[in-house]
């Protein structure tokens, strides 16, 4: 359980040094805008992304499991965050971040990394599909610019509202929108490794600044962004309310864990490595420690900032220091910049970031699957948006399970 930047340090050379802080720096410029985006369609006040990717984001490199794993707020919470704010405002969700910190650590001197296997990969594969469903509905209100007096937060009565309000639909939002989803395609196809989201969001950003367009943005909803970290606070943490959460905090334990092995294991397969599964599940629970301490949200390995470390040459975790590290000192001395970011522009971000997330690449695959693994995902997908992900998730990996006993005898014979 010995974490990888133990190993790593040891004949740490300039040309390491200089890589990860290339790869840092990178990775920090596609984490910031996300971390504002996802910390908005949560229903979270946009600092807190801010704040979760610098102190998770430092501790699940500094204590982790992998080289290469870069950890902040992800769009797989925004379902789950949203849930538990709407119904324990953000203090609870700031207990149930702190009681899957403690779940995540037991869960590490156990040793259960392994357990990740035991998810069917119908089941991975659902609620994925159905997180990303449900964030995508989640940015059409911001994408359109449409004015609604109230927002639900279930998936059944967003639908209705969002179509009540087509008639205030912003013309010029839904242009940056779009523009801003144009640009980050193109810049990623033209270059890879380069930052194109920040730029992307930037420019449209600065388009809206620069023609005075009437389009809602960070500063203007949500006031001035935090310029520094906030002083360190315990939760609440008295019994009735540590029960009254308890629901929850297994459920982001449980997601945490789910996808930070998950993204530990992608960035195996890109750079031929192992990583250290129980070291990985203890800093996943040190990081949401620590950012509940600081008021942050729910934290975990996020794959697509991974693989964009490995793309930009990172090589052990201090490229992930370096990344909370850059967006630190970006929050510092630019907070009032980033206020001026478009939310249509964010919005567009998060689309993008949704379908990314469905893994559309897939489907042909999903689709020509066994019946019953079609069956799994596809009900799995619908428990995500229609009812919750505690549902969804439970139902699945019981299923799963079952299938793959029922398989595992029939592969036996009769009578083993």
């Amino acid at each position: 359980m010995t974490p990888q930047l133990a190993t790593s340090l040891r004949g740490y050379s300039r040309p390491q040094f200089l890589a990860d802080l290339a790869a840092g720096v990178t990775v920090a410029m596609v984490a910031l805008p996300l971390s504002l985006a996802i910390a908005i369609a949560s229903g979270a006040e946009p600092g807190t992304g801010v704040v979760t990717a610098i102190v998770a984001g430092f501790l699940i490199s500094a204590l982790g499991g992998s080289k290469v794993q870069i950890g902040g707020p992800t769009g797989a919470f925004i379902v789950v965050v949203h849930g538990v704010i709407a119904a324990h405002g953000f203090g609870g969700l700031v207990t149930a971040t702190f009681m899957a910190g403690l779940i995540l650590l037991v869960a590490g001197a156990l040793r259960a990394g392994r357990l990740v296997r035991l998810v069917p990969l119908p089941v991975i594969h659902g609620f994925t599909i159905g997180i990303a469903c449900i964030i995508a509905l989640s940015q059409i209100r911001d994408l359109l610019g449409l004015r609604l007096s109230h927002t639900p937060a279930d998936a059944l009565e967003l639908a209705p509202a969002l179509w009540a309000a087509r008639g205030t639909l912003s013309v010029p939002a839904l242009a940056v929108g779009l523009g801003s989803m144009a640009l980050i395609v193109a810049l990623r196809r033209a270059a890879p490794r380069f930052p194109g989201l920040i730029v992307a969001v930037g420019l449209t950003s600065a388009l809206v600044a620069f023609l005075g367009l009437p389009v809602d943005t960070l500063a203007g909803r949500f006031g001035a962004l935090p310029s520094q970290l906030p002083a360190p606070t315990l939760p609440d943490l008295s019994p009735a309310r540590l029960m009254e959460l308890l629901p929850s905090a297994l459920v982001i334990a449980v997601l945490a864990g789910v996808e930070s092995l998950l993204s530990a294991m992608v960035a195996d397969g890109m750079t031929g490595q192992r990583h250290r599964p129980d070291a990985e599940l203890l800093a996943q629970g040190a990081a949401n420690l620590g950012s509940a301490l600081f008021g942050g949200l729910p934290a975990t390995g996020a794959i697509a900032r991974t693989a964009t470390n490995v793309r930009a040459g990172g090589q052990t975790p201090m490229a992930g220091m370096i990344h909370a590290a850059v967006i630190l000192a970006v929050m510092s001395v630019a907070a009032p910049l980033a206020g001026a970011l478009a939310l249509p522009a964010l919005a567009g971000l998060l689309m993008l970031t949704a379908w990314n997330m469905s893994e559309p690449q897939h489907w042909r695959g999903h689709l020509r699957a066994p019946p019953a693994d079609l069956a799994l995902l596809l009900l799995t997908l619908a428990l995500t948006v229609l009812a919750d992900l505690t549902i969804a998730i439970g139902t699945g990996v019981a299923l799963g399970l079952a299938l793959r006993w029922w398989r595992g005898r029939r592969a036996r014979g009769p009578g083993r």
